[in-house]
């Protein structure tokens, strides 16, 4: 009786997979208002529930279509927050990350690096928590590395209260405010570079404009455009 039982638990345990399977369906991934509601990757869920909380990873040469050419390095984040009438998962900013690989052509031999880290409040009270890191062209003393550090934070402090938190990102991601920085240091010392390494952004952001309307899918061969190309990877969970 074992050996005819066996035949009709694989096939019920086959149909229970598919089952699984075909009751799943994508849900386009959008980036926030200051991005330009770019799609920036799908992900696959039974019920618009379950994708809540889920982050994507992209980075910052990607998500501007290669108008930010060399910027291959910064590495963004987002979370997925809300998914909308038209189920396209809609994702709030929560940070970034420059490349372990890029960080460390920064800080070579015989050069002096700053690290610190610090929270600021934004002019319109979002709290974002900023990793900056400061490369010296030789070594520095310990004195004037305290006296560096120092004064880094109290750029990054007052700078972050002229802004909203959309300018303030937008500025962090293009470079702007590593430039600012770089010349609030000139007094003290010179430096060979000053990049923020990581941030984390503890608030929402708010929105610029409304989103715009999604699309309606297109006929194979109506307009011989192909579907555009995934450009997010789902991150880890954890």
């Amino acid at each position: 009786m074992a050996e005819k039982e066996a035949p009709a638990k694989k096939t019920t345990l086959a149909r229970t997979v598919k089952d699984k399977w075909r009751s799943k369906h994508w849900f386009k991934v959008r980036a926030p208002s200051f991005f330009q509601y770019v799609e920036i990757g799908e992900t696959m869920a039974s019920e618009p529930e379950q994708i809540i909380g889920r982050t994507l990873e992209t980075t910052l040469q990607e998500i501007s279509g290669g108008a930010d050419i060399g910027k291959a390095h910064v590495k963004l984040q987002f979370q997925i927050d809300r998914v909308s009438s038209d189920n396209v998962a809609e994702t709030r900013f929560i940070g970034h990350e420059l490349t372990s690989d890029y960080v460390r052509r920064l800080a070579r031999r015989k050069r002096s690096k700053i690290d610190t880290s610090l929270p600021v409040i934004t002019k319109d009270g979002v709290e974002i928590v900023l990793k900056p890191v400061a490369v010296g062209e030789q070594r520095l003393q310990t004195r004037l590395r305290a006296e560096l550090r120092h004064r880094i934070r109290s750029l990054l402090l007052e700078e972050a209260l002229k802004r909203t938190s959309a300018e303030f990102v937008r500025e962090m991601l293009q470079g702007e405010l590593a430039k600012l920085l770089a010349h609030g240091m000139k007094p003290l010392y010179p430096l060979k570079k000053i990049e923020i390494r990581r941030s984390e952004v503890h608030g929402i952001i708010a929105e610029e404009g409304p989103a715009p309307p999604v699309p309606s899918p297109a006929i194979p061969g109506s307009d011989g455009i192909p579907p555009a190309a995934e450009s997010a990877v789902e991150a880890p969970a954890g």
